[in-house]
């Protein structure tokens, strides 16, 4: 009877742990986004039905085993990954990341967003600031934009002139050879969403409290020169589009899908296999009879308000 009160113990605790793991996909579900009332009945009516919530978690979750399986296999066999997501602002990049790292190691798989380069780094060799942040062995490194900025927003909105787009093309092939050839994996994404769906998420930004942070002038310019950027996608698929590190191309109107639809494209790239793990056991705890826990103050303390 004890053995059996003791198992049901441990598969409530279960069933609560795993709750409490959806629980964690749902709030990150449901913060996208707190809308207005008309605007999402706008976004409900210019949208086809997607995903059913219960089948994409489900699928998430499973993607993501495999996400854990990969990492143990780059830690494994000192493999280094580098992964590149490009595309449209509001596209969902960021979407993808986050549920890609979500359950990961942050030491094994980390994510490089640098910022405006400083007038030091303008000075430098153009990929240098980009160059540490590259893996070393057992390591994954996901860039939110990358090098690439050069021949996309530096190029659009006049940062970068036209002798420094031009010997950018020259050099970027070669350098992401060199990245391959040194035994990096280089995985390149671009997001790819429409004009309007671009715009309606705009909206959505603007009207959601929780989101506005996420609109810079860059981004509004983004709307402003929308060709502009195409023509700059569109030469720069033409021009480092190698055999080395191609351009893999995401459609990201529908979110949920294209997450999954990314990270199984993403597991695919990887020979990964299930590596030796030692057995895991939980150790005796070690009680000394001569240690007195000390009382600490309570103001030292987080006041219990929920």
């Amino acid at each position: 009877m004890n053995e059996l009160k003791t198992n049901s113990g441990a598969k409530d605790w279960l069933e609560a742990e795993l709750e409490d793991t959806l629980d964690e996909d749902y709030e990150l579900e449901i913060s996208e986004p707190a809308l207005s009332l008309e605007i999402a009945k706008i976004y409900k009516k210019s949208h086809p039905p997607s995903i059913e919530r219960m089948t994409y978690f489900r699928e998430l979750l499973r993607l993501q085993s495999e996400l854990i399986k990969l990492q143990s296999w780059v830690a494994y066999h000192k493999k280094k990954l580098v992964v590149i997501f490009e595309g449209r602002d509001s596209a969902g990049k960021g979407g993808v990341i986050k549920r890609i790292t979500q359950r990961l190691n942050p030491r094994i798989a980390r994510v490089v967003a640098l910022p405006a380069p400083t007038e030091r780094e303008k000075s430098q060799w153009y990929f240098q600031r980009y160059v540490p942040h590259l893996p070393a062995g057992g390591e994954i490194v996901l860039f939110d934009r990358s090098w690439y900025n050069r021949s996309g927003v530096e190029r659009v909105m006049g940062f970068a002139n036209s002798d420094q787009v031009e010997e950018f093309f020259r050099d970027v092939p070669e350098f992401e050879r060199m990245l391959v050839r040194s035994g990096i994996t280089l995985v390149k994404y671009w997001f790819s969403i429409t004009d309007e769906e671009q715009q309606m998420r705009f909206l959505m930004r603007i009207h959601d409290p929780m989101k506005q942070w996420k609109l810079s002038p860059m981004d509004l310019q983004s709307r402003v020169r929308w060709e502009q950027y195409t023509k700059a996608k569109e030469e720069t698929f033409a021009r480092t589009n190698i055999k080395e590190a191609p351009w893999f191309i995401v459609e990201g109107n529908d979110k949920k899908r294209a997450r999954l639809n990314c990270i199984d494209h993403l597991l695919q790239q990887m020979p990964y296999e299930d590596v030796p793990h030692e057995e895991i056991t939980l150790p005796e705890r070690v009680f000394n009879p001569s240690y007195e826990r000390q009382v600490l103050p309570r103001e030292l303390y987080v006041p219990q308000k929920y």
